[in-house]
């Protein structure tokens, strides 16, 4: 005897997401540490080969895709995870070095470090 179970709204988000082919947003947080700013992204089983940074002035913008795990004869009995393109944009502020951005990749987070930029730390002015 074989279990299953029937969610009518889990069906309907399903369906309209495999047949919308647009690109989702990926979780994101963002703070200040000292002298640069930090922005992690959550890409779970996304690998590193699969990620695209991109900087355009003060724009970031990162792609990621996701292939399932199934290939084309198996029969797909679940397929409930999330796969296809995925993509976030951002704006830098002018006080952010977009020029210096890194990215590091551990885990399924991808995390970008941007420093301040030099013009907008704090700097003592001589009195004459």
């Amino acid at each position: 005897m074989t279990l299953m179970r029937f969610d009518p709204f889990r069906e309907l988000d399903r369906l309209s997401e495999h047949t919308v082919r647009t690109p989702r947003a990926l979780p994101m947080e963002a703070f200040r540490r000292g002298e640069e700013c930090v922005v992690a992204l959550d890409l779970p089983g996304v690998g590193s080969e699969d990620v695209d940074v991109t900087v355009e002035r003060n724009v970031v913008t990162v792609k990621a895709s996701r292939r399932p795990l199934w290939q084309e004869d198996d029969e797909v009995l679940i397929d409930e995870r999330p796969h296809g393109e995925f993509s976030r944009q951002f704006f830098l502020g002018d006080m952010l070095d977009a020029a210096n951005l890194s990215a590091s990749f551990d885990r399924g987070v991808l995390v970008l470090t941007i420093p301040v930029a030099e013009s907008s730390k704090p700097r003592q002015i001589e009195i004459s």
